[in-house]
């Protein structure tokens, strides 16, 4: 029998892990979401699509894959979703960066 994998799977769960959030950091639109929601400190039931200069289908799509990425947690509380930062996996991307950042040493090799 052949398995059947793709080539991300050739990778460390380490750097799979830090390539799925990178690409849900990836878009402008998302990490204003990301800075919106810290900014407010508080969950978010009102439209987010009033903060943001997208359409609100647009919008929707980009809160779905932050959601998804885990960065933010929703909330149905009758026709609303309440969206606010998820706080431990925040705290998990700062640490994921850092470590990032050390394992690739980039002190010893730029003057930053």
């Amino acid at each position: 029998m052949v398995m059947a994998y793709t080539k991300s799977e050739l990778f460390s769960p380490e750097l799979q892990s830090c390539s799925a959030l990178f690409k849900a950091l990836g878009h402008p639109a998302r990490l204003a979401i990301l800075k919106y929601l810290a900014e407010t400190k508080t969950c978010i039931t009102g439209d987010i699509a009033d903060e943001i200069p997208l359409g609100r289908t647009t919008v929707n799509q980009h809160l779905k894959e932050l959601k998804d990425a885990g960065l933010i947690q929703g909330t149905t509380e009758g026709a609303k979703v309440c969206y606010c930062l998820n706080p431990v996996n925040i705290c998990g991307l700062k640490k994921l960066i850092e470590k990032f950042i050390n394992d690739i040493n980039i002190s010893e090799t730029f003057k930053c």
